[in-house]
């Protein structure tokens, strides 16, 4: 639990109510009741903040006069960043292991852990791999030859890290995600496939967030590259010699291909496909379920799937998209007979 006076210090808040309250958990507007605190960030949910029945509430000045008589406000410039932090401080959420080293976990005597490191059980930690002050490595996790696992980086179950693998610092990996596995690399001698080595490997920065299952791809001779504050969601893929710049945020299923650079600030929609070996300049915006083929070069936002309709209507328009070429050669034809007959008018004007 956190005093509401601690709370408003801590996110620079203006407290109107009972400062001695406190809160131990965070809720919704609809069900937050005695204990928690919600928040208001959207107005159109505006008439649940006369009803709710929490402990507090966070609010924009605008939005005081609207909150239920009895409910404590804390009164911030963005009740969304405010909630984010708060949940921070009300975190209940478990260590991926214990402090300390589990008995059954495997540990090349050339490996460093700190001393205040949590590795959990079966896991493996291979020759000269390092694990930085505060870092949890989960049950069943493999970690590879070389690799960095950066300080107070949380591992969960079952992730695999590859050889000369660096993680940063405060990064949180989810479960099942394969971080410098091979790139998709091969030549191809007279139909048969040959591997080429993937000797690079994979650099993460600081305060990332790789999501569940998420695979991201050793580099074939440099490094894949992710920048700091990255957030990568579950079931995306990031092929080889991909570079990801700062603070840029990526929703579920989206596949990147190799050599692809993205900028800095950008966002990209769930399930996107992102073409190899081309640029998106910083702060670009994709679409989910975009297939972007050609590079990037001025910031917006960049749409090509098309939103979801009734089954007659897309078979319709279907049917009439299956025309389109036969309607293009029609017109072409229009264009040129209108041409033509433009050109005998001015002739016998001109007779």
């Amino acid at each position: 639990m956190i005093l509401l006076s601690v709370l408003a210090e801590k996110l620079n808040a203006e407290l109107i109510g009972d400062a001695a309250c406190g809160v131990s958990a965070v809720a919704s507007l609809e069900n937050a009741g005695a204990g928690q605190l919600s928040f208001l960030s959207n107005s159109k949910y505006r008439p649940y903040l006369a009803q709710s029945t929490a402990s507090a509430v966070l609010v924009k000045a605008d939005d005081v006069p609207f909150v239920a008589p009895g409910v404590n406000v804390l009164v911030v410039a963005d009740p969304y960043v405010a909630f984010a932090k708060a949940a921070q401080l009300l975190d209940t959420t478990p260590a991926s292991a214990q402090p300390g080293i589990h008995p059954s976990a495997v540990i090349d005597p050339s490996a460093s852990i700190a001393a205040d490191a949590a590795i959990g059980a079966k896991a493996v930690i291979s020759a000269n791999a390092v694990i930085a002050a505060g870092a949890q490595i989960g049950a069943g996790c493999f970690i590879g030859e070389d690799a960095v696992v950066g300080a107070n980086t949380k591992i969960w179950a079952n992730v695999s890290i590859y050889h000369r693998v660096s993680i940063g610092q405060r990064c949180v990996i989810q479960s099942g995600a394969v971080i410098g596995a091979d790139g998709f690399g091969f030549a191809n001698e007279r139909g048969r496939w040959l591997k080429i080595p993937q000797t690079g490997s994979v650099r993460i920065g600081d305060d990332c967030e790789i999501g569940a299952n998420t695979c991201i791809d050793r580099g074939a001779i440099e490094d894949t590259v992710i920048g700091n504050n990255v957030i990568i969601d579950n079931l995306c893929q990031i092929a080889h010699n991909v570079k990801i710049g700062d603070y840029t945020a990526m929703a579920g299923c989206t596949t990147i291909a190799g050599s692809t650079t993205i900028g800095r600030y950008c966002i990209i929609g769930g399930a996107a496909v992102i073409n190899g070996h081309i640029e998106i300049c910083d702060g670009a915006q994709i679409s989910g379920m975009a297939m972007l083929m050609k590079p990037v070069t001025e910031k917006g936002v960049y749409t090509s799937g098309l939103p979801a309709t009734t089954n007659a209507e897309w078979r319709r328009n279907t049917a009439k998209l299956r025309q389109i070429d036969q309607l293009y050669q029609r017109v072409k034809q229009l264009e040129k007979q209108l041409a033509a007959g433009g050109d005998s008018t001015a002739a016998a004007t001109e007779d």
